[in-house]
């Protein structure tokens, strides 16, 4: 995106650098990386910068909205509705592939997913300081935006997942933590403020409070909870727990969990914008596009790309028994974009936002792959796929 940072870096790489770069990374924390990391950042150019501020502000206006949450009132499974919602999450982010206008030349973002849901808030911070130890990072660049520092980004996670608490009466709140792919986030989280990680099958409710035991035996009483639990995922993992997820509970969910069905691809077909690829509702489609090879089907509750089919068809559509469960969108044409020794790597990027009285955009992270599609496993399909993340001039 910046040829002579571009140029710069891929003439200074050495597998030797990267090797080293990883290997730190992976000393850092109680639990290696268990997803591939990029070998490369992603340098943003101004005009592309300044586009994806311009889709962030106008996405963030319209799910911060009180309309939003009213337009979402039924995205939440009846058996999952979890009492206790909060007006907003206090982490959301959006996914945006990097597309190319073949008329101009010219890059722009498209929405591909939301999230309200906490994604690799720690892990994020301790990539960002580790890539500058290993590779030359121009000083005025940076990961983070609206004059967000490294140090104040740890106070607002401090102060949102904690807030007035003692540390250790707030947990990060997993299945079985210790086998999650993002486990090393649960790490670096730990690392940054003192909230350690509990399996929810581990935690004790007596009457409407929860505790959890210390490594020393000592049961210690749960104020909040920084929630990493994707709740439908509780009847595929068959995990028992020693409460109702519905009961009413003296603790402070962080986000609220029924915020991860809200802000999710439940939302994409309410989005307008620019920037916002068109998508339906399955459901509500008494006739399908006529360029039906324009679009993905994409089932509402899965995550990872789990589900997705791209090559849709009518009698596909015409075969599905829950089109409630289901949206069409239409396809979104990755460019290749990052100039790598063999060829060109596709980019999505993550924006990552803390909600504080307000929505702030605070930093990113970056996937990149040179197959069909981003956030796939690599062993199953073949898709080469790094995280990473991108810097702009600040």
């Amino acid at each position: 995106m910046i040829p002579e940072l571009r140029k710069k870096f891929n003439s200074e790489f050495t597998e030797e650098k990267y090797n080293n770069f990883v290997n730190d990374l992976n000393k850092s924390f109680k639990y290696p990386v268990d997803f591939r990391i990029s070998e490369t950042p992603l340098f943003l150019a101004d005009d592309l910068k300044n586009k994806l501020l311009k889709a962030c502000e106008e996405l963030s206006k319209q799910v911060t909205d009180p309309t939003f949450k009213v337009k979402m009132k039924d995205a939440v499974p009846s058996h999952l509705n979890i009492p206790g919602e909060t007006n907003h999450p206090e982490f959301f982010v959006f996914d945006f592939a990097i597309c190319k206008n073949q008329s101009t030349g010219e890059f722009y973002p498209k929405l591909i997913e939301l999230q309200g849901f906490p994604t690799l808030y720690g892990y994020q911070y301790f990539f960002e300081r580790k890539i500058r130890d290993h590779f030359d990072i121009p000083e005025d660049y940076s990961s983070y935006f609206n004059n967000v520092t490294p140090d104040k980004y740890i106070q607002m996670l401090r102060d949102v997942i904690v807030a007035d608490s003692d540390p250790a009466n707030v947990i990060l709140l997993e299945i079985e933590p210790e086998k999650q792919k993002t486990r090393v986030d649960f790490a670096a989280t730990e690392n940054l403020i003192g909230v350690s990680e509990v399996c929810i099958s581990n935690l004790i409710k007596r009457d409407k409070n929860l505790f959890y035991y210390k490594k020393n035996g000592k049961e210690i009483p749960i104020e909040r909870i920084y929630n990493r639990v994707i709740f439908d995922e509780l009847s595929r993992t068959k995990a028992e727990f020693n409460f109702e997820i519905r009961d009413e509970l003296n603790v402070t969910w962080v986000p609220h969990p029924n915020w991860f069905y809200k802000m999710s691809k439940y939302s994409l077909p309410v989005l307008k914008g620019e920037f916002v690829p068109k998508c339906f509702y399955l459901r509500d489609l008494s006739s399908y596009p006529a360029d039906l090879e324009n679009y993905v089907l994409k089932p509402l509750f899965s995550f990872a790309g789990l589900g997705v089919k791209v090559d849709v068809t009518k009698e596909m559509l015409e075969e599905i028994d829950d089109p409630e469960n289901y949206i069409l969108q239409e396809k979104v044409e990755y460019a290749p974009l990052i100039e790598t020794p063999d060829e060109k790597a596709k980019v999505e990027i993550r924006m990552i936002f803390i909600w504080q009285e307000k929505s702030i955009l605070v930093n990113n992270l970056v996937r990149q792959s040179k197959g069909k599609m981003i956030g796939v496993d690599y062993n199953k399909n073949k898709t080469w796929v790094g995280g990473s993340t991108a810097f702009h001039k600040y």
